[in-house]
């Protein structure tokens, strides 16, 4: 399921990446930022590391815990129960870290924000679709995740890149399958 799921997301960025070429507009400028030195990847990386320690340790965990908000058995099943799983899981999150980060905020978030006149809809919208397609681990997952596709809107807005983003979101997403695979043994 887990390179099904890489093939579907590479597909997307394909698409966009085509439609980008299109209208001569690069990839790079949609990620947009740069690391020309050194301590502009650790600028991000810092920032990636506070955004997932503030926002998602402490902002969406206690939103979890008052809405009452647990994986469901279905997701408790993806999660990585041997070597191969994780190293498969560790590759699935680097391909979400860049693709979620390329299709929601850097292709929608743009779209919806040009459709409707307004950089903070675009942001909200796009969280909107980026919690519908969590919808796999119920409602109110699908919230919390929602808002979490919102705060990482708000990211990328304020820093003008994806880079962020995205190096929270491989994060993220590495820890929480490395701690589940530990966590169920």
């Amino acid at each position: 399921m887990y390179v099904l799921v890489m093939i579907m997301e590479w597909a997307v960025v394909a698409f966009i990446w085509y439609g980008l070429h299109r209208r001569s507009v690069r990839m790079t400028d949609l990620i947009s930022g740069g690391w020309r030195r050194p301590v502009h990847f650790l600028r991000d990386l810092g920032i990636a590391v506070g955004f997932i320690l503030i926002f998602g340790g402490g902002v969406l965990q206690g939103l979890g815990y008052l809405l009452k908000a647990a994986p469901p058995q279905a997701m408790r099943a993806m999660m990585p129960h041997s070597r191969a799983d994780l190293i498969l899981w560790v590759m699935l999150s680097l391909t979400a870290g860049f693709c979620e980060e390329v299709i929601h905020r850097g292709y929608l978030q743009r779209q919806f924000a040009a459709l409707t006149n307004s950089g903070a809809a675009g942001i909200v919208l796009q969280g909107i679709v980026f919690g519908l397609g969590h919808g796999y681990q119920g409602r109110k997952l699908m919230l919390i995740i929602a808002i979490y596709g919102i705060l990482f809107g708000c990211l990328a807005h304020w820093r003008r890149s994806l880079r962020p983003g995205m190096i929270a979101h491989c994060l993220q997403d590495t820890a929480g399958g490395i701690l589940a695979r530990y966590l169920m043994r």
